[in-house]
């Protein structure tokens, strides 16, 4: 009894990261998907009951944020836990990758991925990759075993001759308008994807992943192609949701949470697995409804407006994030770099600036976040800034159309807590903010180095 009661008091001193085993992680990244979309985050029409059911089973933050406004830097923020600025992953002109570019994420930049292999990780990439095209950007080249999905973008490869002309295919979109290339590994397999299925076809593929590997410690990143436009949904969800086509697609992911929790219920590997879902940007607003809702945010997609990039976050992992908590602390898809490499026993790199934070204490119930400022960037220039609940805009510009960036020389100051919806400047009554957040810009920006741009590099013409 003395024997089991002195065990008993050393793994109480044992650290619980040491004396547990390695959680395995799940990314699950919607595309485009507004904040406002998911029946837990308030949408009356569209029905998201597994997204909900793990939202209740965990904690859904309601400030959470992408690092970027757009596809490409986003991606590339959340994999290496850096500002894209940094990496090079971001532009003032080309705002994405095309499949006419020729740079991607650098290879020098380590990835959530190659972080986690080094600690034997089993890694897989199933979904949209868009961090560069070419064979020496691809996932497997960036920590991944293998790759499943799309190199960019699905509404990239249009088929001039085929369909209406300019936004009326995306309204009535059919697979052939696109050429698309679904790829497996490094080569294509299906040109165009019949992105009917992809949802589907992603989930099936991500549950075998998880039933596959289920005795060693593993990364999956699901990043899905949807609700990014031309909208497709599988048969068995097209039609079926009151919001329309944009509302079967969300549905339809909601289903695929729903398989990949199952087979983590069914595998036995819930209580020892973290996932994560949120999305890489706010909602593409100008597409009427085929675009989502950033709720009472403000604008969506491409801008550093709050509905650009303050995005759903539900974290769920059964005992050991704390069921049914609602969140106001704030979080990146930054952190969850951080975080990860943490629980897997990992060293950070220490050798470059790294943005995200180790969110730990906040998902095990235990603290609170240790994010209390974000900067937001348009391209490489900084945009605005958010400290605690004041966020100061000091250029402001609409997400899309033909509006110039606006300088201001006295910054736009909202309260978030009182104005979510960034309705009214409050700047002339709180010059101490400004001053504080302008202190806060200045030492940022003194040690932000740009990296080597890559979304302006272009394949050559006759390499095409």
């Amino acid at each position: 009894m003395r024997w089991l009661l002195g065990v008993a008091c050393l793994l109480l001193l044992v650290p619980a990261s040491v004396a547990t085993e390695q959680p395995n992680f799940v990314i699950l990244f919607a595309d485009d998907l507004g904040y406002g979309d998911l029946g837990c985050y308030g949408h009356p029409t569209i029905r998201t009951p597994n997204l909900d059911k793990m939202a209740a089973e965990g904690m859904k933050f309601t400030n959470f944020y992408s690092a970027a406004e757009v596809c490409t830097p986003s991606r590339a923020a959340l994999l290496t836990g850096r500002l894209p600025p940094r990496s090079g992953m971001c532009s003032n002109t080309r705002r994405v990758l095309f499949p006419d570019s020729a740079g991607g994420l650098p290879a020098d930049e380590v990835t959530l991925a190659e972080a986690l292999k080094a600690k034997g990780y089993t890694t897989a990439c199933i979904g949209k990759w868009h961090l560069g095209h070419l064979p020496e950007y691809l996932p497997m080249k960036h920590g991944f075993d293998s790759f499943f999905g799309l190199p960019y973008v699905n509404d990239m490869d249009r088929v001039p001759d085929k369909g209406p002309k300019g936004r009326p295919a995306f309204f009535e979109p059919k697979v052939e308008y696109w050429n698309v290339p679904l790829m497996r590994g490094d080569k294509i397999i299906e040109r165009p994807a019949d992105q009917h299925t992809l949802t589907k076809r992603y989930t099936e593929d991500a549950v075998k992943f998880i039933r596959a590997n289920k005795e060693k410690p593993f990364f999956l990143y699901l990043p899905h192609t949807m609700p990014h436009v031309p909208l497709f949904a599988s048969k068995e969800f097209a039609g079926k949701s009151p919001r329309g086509l944009y509302g079967d697609v969300v549905e339809e992911i909601d289903w695929s949470v729903g398989e990949v929790l199952k087979a983590l219920r069914e595998e036995k590997l819930d209580r020892k697995t973290l996932v994560f879902f949120t999305s890489d940007n706010g909602p593409w607003l100008q597409f009427n409804e085929h675009g989502g809702s950033a709720g009472l945010l403000r604008d969506g997609k491409g801008s550093t407006w709050e509905g650009g990039m303050r995005e759903p976050g539900i974290a769920w992992w059964p005992g050991t994030v704390p069921a049914g908590v609602t969140t106001q602390e704030m979080g990146c898809t930054m952190d969850l770099f951080v975080t990860a490499i943490k629980l897997a026993g990992g060293e950070v790199p220490n050798d470059r600036p790294i943005d995200g934070f180790d969110l730990t204490p906040l998902l095990t119930g235990k603290g609170k976040s240790p994010r209390d400022t974000m900067f937001y960037y348009r391209g490489t220039k900084l945009f605005a800034v958010r400290h605690g609940p004041w966020k100061a805009h000091f250029i402001t510009q609409a997400a899309y159309g033909k509006d110039a960036p606006v300088e201001h020389d006295s910054p736009q100051l909202y309260h978030l807590g009182r104005d979510p919806g960034e309705r009214t400047d409050v700047a002339k009554d709180n010059p101490e903010v400004i001053k504080q957040i302008k202190e806060i810009a200045a030492k940022h920006r003194d040690s932000m180095k740009l990296g080597e741009p890559q979304l302006e590099k272009l394949i050559p013409a006759e390499k095409k």
